[in-house]
């Protein structure tokens, strides 16, 4: 998200205005167990970077292959677009728990708009309930965090915008009264957290306070007319339509267009799906006037994932017209180069443009047109071989400035923005559901552990705007009532949703993607899954089933592109059978009560260098980056900053290794899980993973020389 200083620094905009046109006017308008190896893999992501293709391991068994705007003269046209698009409650089923099983009760049938359905589907968050572990310690610190948000005060600057008085507290932050973004997390981010939490944890109080919220909301919508919501005036989008200075309108709208979407699918108020409808209305309203050409520059200015949730708002409604007015925020000089499969990212914001390919694949999924596809698929072929650092992080000041496979350069305190990350696993979700590689996996684990993971403080749940990668900084959270970025707003959401990934299923089988500490609820099938894991302390993890009935079914298990070597037991008896790096071990048998599977996957060290300067290079162990850990830093200097002062840096030494042994300078403890140490370097230095890295300066990326030089 571009930071604008109304909330913090001195200038307020980084594009220039640009001149109303006049073309600018508006216009009028089987087997006991059947072991398969999993599917070959294109790209393998062990390094992030380009590899060669993974070879199968064939073993001796029975086995298959699987294989800029403002407010116009258009009351009229608004309030019967609004009109038009609400829908009786008697069509509504029961709210889904994914917008992508998206279903319409009609005639009492259920009614999917899926023009291409995912191949593996996530189940509802209500079905997985997380164990102990790393991601159950983020989503309670999460949980702590919107806890500690009080309604009036999220609720202050929406309602004096509405003409209501408010004597709350304003926040601080990007939710200050004066900040141009307010209102994206208060009214948007929040209600979204929340939802999620509750789907996931099963938090009534976060529910209830999302439900208040959602209901103010409505009568300031209502004050406001025409269906139009925010905490900001109207005429923010005059500014907008005529490229006069102004943060990013239609961003904020999306934010709150979110909420309230996953507060009706994930906690069925339907007030908030009225309200979205309405917003969507007003949306269709003020974008229709404009000429094709002037919604294109109006585009130049950041506008989150309008597209995205407008088809998620037909695809839960079944109202085609809102896929129409979705397909208005496509940004033809970003997608046309990727449908052609040209990298032209150089020089973009990165989080400007990431929403919008999710979108893309929305589109692909609603439509079925292909190119939009092509779209996704390209961009993150693009992103991850190309533009992505050890952690699975992308983007240096919050843009992409080299060309692709240039980043030894771009190592500082603002690399790889935390929203940019959140993105990227989300649209590789999209990418899973399509086709179920494992790569998709590899890089949403690698990302997850050292990302996003490694970006929420665990002792209060204040969050990060980005990672440092440049040697010797450290990591900045922000203040709890006095932030409110971008960043805190997809991380409310992030840690609210840790359970939506770790399995996904067809008709006859699951996928189990993420070695995470869960418990899984099979409803449709009578059959609960149990994963037991302290990973990543403990190489592996272990199933156990209970089932009502004996169930045929595939257990899809995946092979980790880290993996050396692995094996797997079925009731303590080991098969003969393993698969290859980045792909799924499949069982398939009849599963009854009692049934465990214990799934080994030994970690070593390797190492993840620059594509540009392999001088340069990061430890890993397993999907682990690992972080020389240094002298901890003061609290001043661990809270409020968007990143560490440039400048304020500990030196850090070079490594002096042998390129025939390039693992050889680190060794494990001994004594101490998780954590090794340097060996032959002339100063003694410790390595953990970054994710445990929280008050300390640290270095992640090491000049390595070659001892023989």
């Amino acid at each position: 998200m571009w930071k604008r200083a109304s909330c913090s620094r001195d200038s307020r905009e980084v594009y220039p205005a640009l001149p109303l046109l006049k073309s600018d006017l508006p216009r009028t308008l089987g087997l006991e167990h059947e072991i398969c190896l999993g599917t070959e893999v294109k790209r393998s992501v062990y390094n992030i970077h380009r590899q060669a293709p993974s070879i199968y391991i064939m073993e001796e068994t029975i086995m298959t292959r699987f294989g800029e705007f403002s407010r116009r003269h258009f009351m009229t046209t608004v309030a019967a677009a609004a009109g038009s698009t609400l829908i009786p409650r008697t069509l509504l089923a029961t709210p889904p728990q994914d917008p992508v099983v998206n279903t319409t009760q009609k005639d009492g049938k259920f009614v999917s708009r899926e023009r291409v359905p995912w191949k593996v589907r996530p189940f509802p968050m209500k079905q997985v309930r997380l164990g102990d572990g790393p991601c159950k310690v983020a989503m309670e610190a999460d949980r702590q965090y919107l806890h500690s948000l009080p309604p009036d005060r999220l609720l202050h600057t929406f309602r004096i915008n509405a003409g209501f008085p408010s004597s709350a507290e304003p926040l601080g932050g990007w939710e200050k009264p004066d900040c141009e973004l307010r209102g994206h997390y208060a009214g948007g981010h929040y209600l979204s957290a929340c939802a999620l939490m509750y789907a996931s944890a099963g938090d009534e109080d976060l529910k209830k306070n999302g439900n208040t919220v959602v209901a103010e909301l409505g009568k300031c919508q209502s004050a406001l007319k025409s269906g139009y919501l925010s905490a900001f005036p109207i005429d923010f989008f005059d500014r907008l339509r005529e490229r006069q200075r102004v943060w990013a309108p239609f961003y904020t709208i999306h934010k709150i267009m979110a909420g309230l979407l996953d507060m009706y699918i994930y906690c069925g108020n339907e007030q908030a799906l009225d309200m979205v409808q309405k917003m969507a209305g007003w949306t269709a309203g003020y974008t229709g006037p404009l000429s094709y050409e002037h919604m294109q520059r109006v585009l130049s200015t950041e506008y989150g994932g309008m597209g995205e949730v407008l088809s998620n708002l037909y695809a839960v409604t079944g109202r085609e017209y809102y896929l129409e007015v979705a397909q208005r925020f496509d940004k033809k000089q970003f997608f046309d180069p990727l449908a052609s499969h040209r990298d032209e990212l150089k020089g973009l914001h990165v989080n400007t443009h990431i929403p919008q390919v999710i979108a893309a694949a929305r589109y692909y999924e609603l439509t079925g047109d292909r190119r939009y596809r092509d779209i996704a698929e390209y961009f993150w072929d693009e992103v991850v071989s190309e533009r992505s650092y050890c952690t699975g992080g992308t983007s240096n000041g919050e843009s992409w400035n080299t060309d692709p496979g240039k980043l030894s350069t771009e190592l500082s305190t603002n690399t790889t923005e935390c929203c940019c990350a959140y993105n990227m696993m989300k649209l590789s979700r999209h990418l899973f559901g399509w086709s179920p590689d494992a790569r998709f996996m590899d890089y949403y684990e690698r990302t997850l552990f050292n990302h996003r993971l490694g970006t929420i403080n665990p002792e209060d749940g204040t969050m990060m705007y980005y990672l440092p990668l440049a040697t010797g900084y450290w990591k900045t959270f922000g203040k709890p009532f006095d932030a409110f970025w971008c960043c805190t707003g997809t991380g409310s959401e992030e840690y609210a949703k840790l359970t939506d990934t770790i399995y996904f299923h067809d008709d006859d089988s699951l996928y189990v993607n993420l070695f995470i500490d869960s418990q899984l609820e099979w409803t449709e099938k009578g059959l609960q899954v149990k994963q037991e894991t302290r990973f990543p302390e403990e190489q592996g993890t272990t199933l156990s089933v209970v089932a009502k009935s004996p169930t045929k079914l595939s257990i899809n298990l995946r092979i980790p592109y880290w993996v050396q070597g692995g094996s797997v037991k079925i009731n303590g008896a080991p098969l003969s059978a393993f698969a290859s790096p980045s792909s799924y071990l499949t069982l398939t048998r009849i599963w009854k009560t009692g049934d465990k599977v214990e799934l080994s996957l030994p970690m070593g060290l390797h190492i993840d260098s620059m594509p540009d300067d392999e001088t340069i290079q990061a430890a890993m162990y397993g999907p682990l980056v690992l972080a020389g850990r240094f002298d901890a830093v003061t609290k001043e200097m661990t809270y409020g900053d968007y990143e560490p002062k440039p400048g304020d840096q500990k030196k850090v030494q070079d490594i002096v290794a042998d390129a025939s042994r390039p693992t050889a300078w680190i060794e494990p403890d001994p004594k101490q899980p998780l954590t090794f140490n340097t060996v032959g370097q002339s100063q003694a230095a410790t390595l953990v993973p970054l994710n445990r890295v929280i008050h300390e300066r640290y270095a992640v990326y090491w000049k390595v020389n070659n001892k023989t030089t």
